[in-house]
């Protein structure tokens, strides 16, 4: 498995997390192929659906010896955290910072990446060793609160997420974004319901492209 740094960097270097959220699992494997093939290098499965572990168990063998990353995301606490690590989560997300989920991920050496909002879950995510920061969710504080956030917390690694998509994408780098979490504006549920991995390839080469614009 790669280190935390690794992943990290794949993370940050693609700029986007793909999150798959209730996919059934006969079609969760050729979308996350899909959407791989279409320029996004993590993957996010989350852990609220039926057979998330099994979900993830799948893709993670699918894109193996590729340069993609795969975790779990909406993972509400340790003990579902443990389970995703076994599975072969490479990173785990949550929507609000728990302690013991970010120490579960410390312990074997995952990336944690919390729910913060506040400057008080700031700096109790930071504290706890967490490795980045969800922002979530970001739609409600827009990318000015990115901006806000790393003030008086400096060169904090934030991911907005929730709300993200082509058209406000580049406002979220432009305040400070490493990277964007993104599902329904890159993940398109309507193609995957219909068997068109084309379109869901298409999709999330569409939205890589507008990351990789407000980049350069």
């Amino acid at each position: 498995m790669a280190s935390t740094q690794q992943v990290r960097d794949r993370i940050v270097d693609g700029g986007v997390i793909a999150v798959l959220r209730g996919i059934d699992e006969s079609d969760i494997v050729p979308a996350a192929r899909a959407i791989h093939e279409g320029g996004v290098d993590a993957l996010e499965v989350t852990a609220d659906g039926t057979r998330a572990r099994e979900k993830l168990v799948a893709v993670a063998r699918e894109l193996a010896g590729t340069d993609a990353v795969v975790g779990a995301g909406t993972v509400h606490d340790a003990a579902t955290a443990q389970s995703m690590i076994d599975a072969g989560a490479s990173f785990v997300v949550s929507p609000h910072t728990d302690l013991e989920v970010v120490e579960t991920c410390n312990r074997h050496g995952v990336l944690s990446a919390p729910g913060v909002m506040t400057p008080t879950e700031t700096m109790t995510a930071m504290e706890a060793g967490a490795d980045v920061l969800k922002l979530f969710p970001a739609a409600t504080v827009g990318p000015a609160h990115i901006s806000s956030i790393r003030g008086p917390f400096g060169d904090v690694d934030i991911v907005p997420t929730g709300g993200i998509s082509q058209d406000n994408v580049g406002a979220y780098f432009d305040a400070g974004a490493v990277a964007v979490g993104a599902g329904s504006a890159l993940v398109d549920y309507d193609a995957i319901a219909d068997g068109d991995f084309d379109e869901v390839r298409e999709t999330a080469a569409s939205f890589v492209e507008a990351v990789e614009a407000t980049r350069t």
